[in-house]
């Protein structure tokens, strides 16, 4: 997707380096950083200059290949994969990626290790990028058939940001909407601000006004009276780690989204690839639900009137609080889960019948 009308991968390498795009410095400047040890890609994962399950798998796929550059060492890179894998524990993908490339990697010789370490993590990318186009082009079809029903601007509520920037390219709830607008479809997108860090407001909205797609950015608790306003059309939202139950995790606020739409009879899609699956887990009270550093919720940073960015604290001083990251929203109040391979039921029965488990 582009930036400034330039077309850019979230992560690749180049010139020995790992290099991404700084997450954390969007809205306002656009700085791409070099990642050239395995620490830098666990302080990437954990600070969120990278975020987003498919592009933190990305990371650490990369992460391996720099602690093998870094040395070449079985202690060392097991380790490693340790430190990659607690960086941030609730997306799936992350252990996900970590796993298959020490899977794929157990048996090879150690001159060759570094040239199929980086092999494997571009086929992770690349899959990705596939997964995520297929995943826009079945969306579509839900996308094709509100505006055929309702020959008028296609009103899509998202939350949080699984857009390309949460990815390696097109995104998972966004893909859709960027095959839609491709396509001629009008669409508009409610963009939840989604505190405390801002996810929405700095990433999603910033990646659609680059692309050329109407958008407006709303307060998180704004989407239930839009929803009885008959203001939106459709939610589509990704996901973080979605159990072959149905039932989803994401970003703190899913829930509540999930809920109004419900009582107004708002379609609620999930968007993923199939490597954002958990296949192991039955139940959703044994996901570990990351808890960050409260000074997230009580401090905000912006520019101000003379360009320079800024921290400030918005709570008074003595005040506690608590950051949690994600919650779940039950398979029941998921309208159906876009996939690379088709929108099935958000039920055991559906996820096996699609992925032929």
């Amino acid at each position: 997707m582009r930036i400034q009308g330039k077309e850019y991968r979230t992560i690749w390498y180049e010139d020995d380096v790992v290099k991404i795009i700084d997450q954390t410095k969007l809205p306002h400047n656009f700085i791409i950083k070099d990642l050239e040890t395995v620490d830098h890609a666990v302080n990437a994962i954990k600070s969120m200059e990278v975020r987003g399950a498919p592009l933190i798998g990305a990371t650490a796929a990369f992460g391996i290949a720099l602690a093998i550059k870094e040395n070449n060492d079985l202690k060392f890179i097991k380790k490693s994969s340790e430190k990659l894998v607690n960086a941030r524990p609730t997306a799936i993908n992350l252990q996900w990626a970590v796993h298959r490339m020490n899977n794929k990697l157990s048996f090879i010789k150690s001159e060759e290790l570094l040239d199929i370490a980086l092999k494997e993590a571009e086929e992770i990318c690349n899959e990705d990028i596939n997964f995520c186009e297929n995943i826009g082009l079945e969306g579509l079809k839900i996308i094709e058939k509100i505006y055929k029903q309702k020959k008028d601007t296609v009103n899509i509520l998202t939350h949080c940001n699984a857009g390309w920037l949460a990815t390696i390219n097109w995104g998972t709830a966004t893909s859709p909407i960027y095959h839609a607008h491709k396509n001629g479809i009008p669409v508009h997108v409610w963009v939840d601000e989604t505190r405390p860090r801002n996810q929405g407001a700095n990433l999603t909205s910033f990646e659609l006004n680059e692309e050329g797609i109407p958008n407006t950015i709303i307060t998180d608790n704004t989407g239930g009276i839009l929803m009885q306003r008959g203001e939106v059309d459709m939610c589509i939202v990704g996901t973080d780690r979605t159990l072959s139950t149905g039932d989803v995790c994401n970003k703190i606020g899913t829930y509540l989204k999930a809920l109004a739409a419900h009582d107004n009879n708002v379609p609620f899609y999930v968007a993923l690839p199939s490597s954002t699956i958990d296949w192991e887990t039955k139940d959703y009270k044994k996901i570990p639900i990351e808890e960050r550093n409260s000074d997230e919720l009580s401090h905000i940073e912006g520019k101000d009137d003379k360009n320079n960015i800024k921290k400030v604290l918005i709570y008074p001083e003595k005040s506690k609080s608590m950051n949690l990251a994600f919650d779940i929203t039950p398979a029941k109040y998921v309208t159906g889960l876009i996939t690379e391979k088709g929108v099935c039921e958000a039920s055991t029965n559906g996820l096996k019948q699609m992925f032929n488990r």
